[in-house]
């Protein structure tokens, strides 16, 4: 997959998330994360909840169901996932994304 993100997102520490084909760079704020996501593989994400999530689609395709209403966001557009909300998904090889969680320790940075 051609990378989309340039050397200082690249140069970020690689956050620690246990999803298959996955590339993420993490940018560490005192109270929340910024993460930049890109997949090569089709990845079902299961129902779960988290502290809110505001997502912007940078290429390709994700299917989300928050609080039960499913909408597909593409390229150029934008998702926020309120705190407590249950949500899951579909992400599609060659989606990329920025994300931003406001929770500092959503993820870890990979060892």
């Amino acid at each position: 997959m051609l990378k989309i993100f340039p050397e200082p997102v690249i140069n970020l520490p690689e956050a620690d998330i246990p999803l298959k084909g996955i590339s993420a760079y993490l940018s560490q704020g005192e109270n929340h994360q910024i993460i930049f996501m890109e997949f090569a593989e089709d990845i079902d994400l299961p129902e779960h909840l988290h502290e809110s999530q505001w997502g912007i689609v940078l290429e390709g395709k994700i299917e989300l169901t928050i609080d039960g209403v499913k909408n597909t966001y593409v390229k150029g557009d934008r998702y926020f996932i309120p705190k407590g909300a249950k949500h899951s998904g579909k992400i599609f090889a060659g989606y990329a994304d920025m994300t931003l969680f406001n929770q500092k320790d959503r993820y870890k940075e990979k060892r």
